[in-house]
């Protein structure tokens, strides 16, 4: 098969393989912005970039280790509120101006009923209680609004770019989740939130193909980060007994191997990937 392989490419055909080889985005040099980037899987992407050449800015909480996050990356910090929309704005363009360009970008941001002071609840209770329509929007906020403003902001810095051999300007990843496709009882306004990110994700890289930037977006599963980290061995491997395999939590680090996967191959676009071992959420 080798001599097979050989005795068909020709001296063109090996001009046109190199330099398809060339066309891979190198991370070398590259610009990029991490919007959670001071825990769990946007950390440990971050971590990955720089360790492969990249230069790296981390925007998260005024409150969160972002500041020595950046310390111990060589790296630097922003600090904002992915749902104080005019405040991130600058915040990217601040890491954009210390940066000089930007090349990609990474938001993990968001979360569900509690990250915005509510609790899983049903559409309608048994007793007749709605799910309050003022928690719903706020998760909707934090994460789907939150995350459309981030790259149309990352957007307009990325096309400001000189195009590499291949056109290529920028790539954006969002952050989904596998309740986008199997929403659990009580999950509604999370649901609803991941599934307007895989939604538009599509639609967002064809409305910036002309521009060379692509729009990419990652489904994990549960991952060993926030508050799964402090769950006992025997409540993981009930919240995981039904993935096909491995039956464990996702490492951050796993996350951040695909998500370096996808800025390094430019046939990565206008989909959502599921990183989940195999899950399939059940009602409850």
């Amino acid at each position: 098969m080798e001599r097979f392989q050989r005795s068909r490419l020709g001296d063109g055909d090996a001009v046109k393989f190199f330099q398809h080889w060339r066309h891979q985005v190198d991370i070398q040099n590259s610009k990029g912005i991490f919007v959670g980037g001071a825990s769990g899987m946007c950390r440990a992407t971050a971590e990955q970039f720089r360790a492969k050449g990249g230069e790296v800015a981390i925007l998260d909480l005024p409150g969160s280790e972002g500041a020595a996050v950046a310390e111990q990356l060589g790296a630097s910090f922003f600090p904002c509120d992915v749902t104080e929309y005019a405040n991130t704005d600058q915040a990217i363009a601040d890491a954009v101006a210390s940066l000089g360009a930007l090349h990609f970008v990474l938001n993990t941001a968001g979360g569900s009923n509690r990250a915005v002071g509510g609790s899983p609840q049903r559409t309608l209770k048994k007793d007749g209680t709605r799910h309050p329509t003022d928690v719903f929007q706020r998760v909707i906020e934090l994460n789907l609004i939150a995350s459309f403003n981030i790259n149309t902001a990352a957007a307009q810095h990325m096309a400001k770019n000189e195009p590499n051999a291949a056109g290529e300007r920028g790539v954006m990843i969002n952050t989904s989740s596998i309740a986008a496709f199997e929403g659990q009882i009580g999950q509604v306004s999370y649901t609803a939130a991941k599934g307007g990110i895989s939604a538009m994700t599509l639609t967002m890289a064809r409305d910036l193909g002309n521009l060379g930037i692509r729009c990419m977006t990652i489904a994990p599963s549960l991952f060993t980060t926030g508050l799964t980290k402090r769950v006992t061995e025997e409540a993981a491997h009930n919240m995981t007994k039904d993935a096909a395999f491995p039956h464990r939590m996702g490492e951050p680090h796993e996350f951040a191997t695909m998500a370096i996967a996808i800025f390094e191959s430019a046939m990565m676009n206008g989909s959502t990937l599921r990183v989940d071992a195999g899950q399939r959420f059940g009602p409850r």
